[in-house]
């Protein structure tokens, strides 16, 4: 595992592995999907939709991790914009019916939806704009040579 890890965090961004074609649209939907559904869930718990508002961009505090260096903040990142993170919030507030939790949990999943939706992945070390999604993109749409990647 720790071998797997190491070399994860050692990709450089001419071998940064990512999705394309109909796997990318796939994600994209996928994303799509989970923000509708969340929004629509969250709609249902009666919760304030300013509160929604107020809160829908705090995962991304997590790209102050890049302060730190940029496998530091990939894995911060990552581990902000997973999925799997927001659970802990919300299994309780299900298993337990007590729905307080439950919409912070539901805000973030959100977040998280919209951001694969827009092609925002989760990170590589190699620099923020390399993510499992796609290499940065300049504004003309083409991809930035690795030569050239911030580092």
């Amino acid at each position: 595992m720790a071998t797997i890890l190491r070399d994860a965090n050692s990709l450089k961004p001419e071998t940064a592995p990512a999705v394309a074609g109909s796997v990318l649209i796939l994600l994209r939907i996928e994303g799509l999907a989970v923000a509708a559904i969340t929004a629509a869930v969250y709609a249902r718990t009666g919760a304030s939709w300013w509160l929604f508002a107020a809160l829908w961009l705090a995962p991304d505090l997590s790209m102050l991790g890049y302060l730190a260096g940029s496998v530091w903040g990939a894995r911060i990142y990552n581990s902000i914009h997973t999925y799997f993170t927001p659970f802990p919030l919300a299994l309780p507030a299900l298993l337990l019916h007590n729905y307080a939790l439950l919409p912070f949990a539901l805000i973030w999943v959100n977040h998280i939806g919209v951001d694969r939706l827009l092609g925002f992945g989760l990170k590589y070390p190699a620099g923020f704009g390399w993510t499992h999604l796609g290499s940065p993109v300049n504004k003309r749409g083409k991809s930035i040579p690795a030569s050239s990647s911030p580092r």
